[in-house]
């Protein structure tokens, strides 16, 4: 079972207080607001912004276990696009569902005791549902588009803006000097008071017919 919601502000913006469906299951009230967005919406590459505007459109629901919650959340994300790291922003809609249970319920049990939330009181305290669907709904790698072509490897360029951009195949300036030599030249040269070798005995040629014959 998830921990009890510790002491919530009453103050905040995202707790709701619930007090006014009392016991009685079936009991319904709707909320529809606007309020900042808290910190830690998102992950690495991309979240939104704290104090960004959330617009929310909520339903409790007083059941025989607590309270239901259920509704939408409509956000903004911002982050960089992985490929080119220009800025991406992407609007971000969550389906919110979750059941806060009275703490006299917990001592009955669930089947999956850790998806349960438990009521603080008689409030309501959305933050930690609010951040958990969305850091699943943001994209792991956000793209600006589809196809982005990221940026030049060699000069950093953004390739989707200039289209035809290429570099030409640099030389290793540790070989670049051989390029301006004549290999046959170089062959053909022997260094200053240096002999060339004489042939090796198996490379000499043999006698000719001739010659043989005459002997």
């Amino acid at each position: 079972m998830k921990p009890s919601q510790h002491p919530v502000d009453p103050r905040s913006p995202l707790v709701f207080d619930v007090r006014a469906l009392g016991r009685r299951a079936g009991a319904m009230t709707t909320v529809r607001t606007s309020v900042p967005a808290p910190a830690g919406l998102g992950n690495d590459v991309i979240g939104v912004p704290e104090g960004a505007p959330v617009e929310l459109d909520l339903r409790f629901e007083a059941v025989v276990e607590g309270v239901l919650v259920t509704g939408t959340a409509e956000l903004e994300a911002v982050g960089e696009c992985v490929r080119c790291l220009t800025e991406v922003r992407a609007p971000v809609d969550v389906d919110v569902q979750e059941l806060f249970v009275h703490d006299a319920s917990r001592e009955e049990g669930y089947e999956d005791e850790d998806e349960v939330s438990v009521l603080s009181g008689d409030y309501v305290d959305l933050q930690p549902v609010l951040r958990d669907d969305v850091v699943l709904d943001l994209p792991f790698q956000p793209l600006c588009r589809p196809d982005c072509a990221g940026l030049c490897p060699t000069c950093g360029v953004r390739l989707d803006d200039h289209p035809g951009h290429h570099h030409d195949d640099a030389v290793d300036a540790r070989w670049a000097a051989l390029g301006a030599l004549d290999l046959d030249d170089v062959a053909d040269a022997a260094p200053d008071g240096v002999e060339q070798a004489a042939p090796h005995p198996y490379n000499r040629p043999g006698p000719s017919q001739g010659e043989e014959l005459s002997r």
